[in-house]
C-alpha cells in the first residue's frame, strides 16, 4: 500500500534535508522534484528548448553534477514558470508518488498540484536571510565563491518568481503542517516532520 508525503517550501528552507531524513526513517522512496526542473534548466543552458528538454528527460539527467550550481538553479526557476514544462513532468512525479512502500516528494507544488491527496503534507520555510546564509555556505563549500548580498538577492528573486507565477505558484496546501526552520537544528526539524507524519498514518 502506498503512502505519500508531500513536502513543499522555498529554496534553502531545508525541505530536501528533511525529506531525505524522513524517507530514510520510514523506508520510503525519495524524489527531489526540483532536480527535474534543474535538469531541464541545465539542458536549456546547453541549447535545448525547455519544452523539448522536459519531454526528453531521462533518469540519468538527474545525476549530473552541475545541477547544484547557482546558474542552473536560476535556469530551473525560469523554466518552472512554463506551463508546458510543468505538464510534461507531472506524470513522472505522480507515478513516483504511487510507488509501493511509500514515497516522499519535495518541491514547490507537491501538496497543492502534484499530490493534492497526499496522506501527509509539510510546508518547510525559513526567513530569506537565513536561507541566503545557508545557500552561501553550500556554494562556498562547493568552490563557487560569491557574496551574501548576491545570494540574498537571488533568493528573493526566486521567491518572487515562485510565489507569483500563474502556473502552480508556491504556497502551503490548506492542510499542510508548517515547519519554520529559521531557528531549528536539523534534528529538531526532522523530529517535527516525523511527528507530523506519524499523526497522519
Amino acid at each position: 500500500m502506498s503512502f505519500t508525503v508531500a513536502v513543499d517550501g522555498p529554496a534553502a528552507a531545508g525541505k530536501g534535508t528533511i525529506s531525505r531524513a524522513v524517507a530514510a526513517h520510514f523506508g520510503f522512496g525519495h524524489l527531489d522534484t526540483g532536480l527535474l526542473y534543474r535538469a531541464v534548466g541545465a539542458r536549456m543552458l546547453a541549447g535545448d528548448k525547455p519544452i523539448e528538454a522536459a519531454l526528453a528527460l531521462l533518469p540519468d539527467d538527474l545525476e549530473r553534477p552541475e545541477l547544484r550550481t547557482a546558474q542552473v538553479a536560476q535556469a530551473a526557476s525560469k523554466v518552472a514558470v512554463i506551463a508546458e514544462v510543468r505538464a510534461a513532468l507531472v506524470d513522472f512525479q505522480r507515478a513516483f508518488a504511487r510507488r509501493a512502500g511509500g514515497a516522499v516528494l519535495d518541491g514547490r507544488d507537491i501538496g497543492t498540484v502534484i499530490c493534492p491527496r497526499a496522506q501527509a503534507k509539510l510546508f518547510v520555510t525559513a526567513s530569506a536571510e537565513v536561507r541566503a546564509q545557508r545557500r552561501l555556505q553550500e556554494l562556498m563549500a562547493a568552490g563557487n565563491p560569491t557574496s551574501y548580498a548576491e545570494v540574498l538577492e537571488d533568493v528573493k528573486a526566486r521567491d518572487a518568481r515562485d510565489t507569483n507565477r500563474s502556473e502552480s505558484p508556491l504556497k502551503p496546501a490548506s492542510d499542510a503542517v508548517l515547519i519554520d526552520t529559521s531557528a531549528l537544528t536539523i534534528d529538531e526539524a526532522v523530529t517535527m516532520a516525523i511527528a507530523a507524519i506519524d499523526a497522519r498514518r
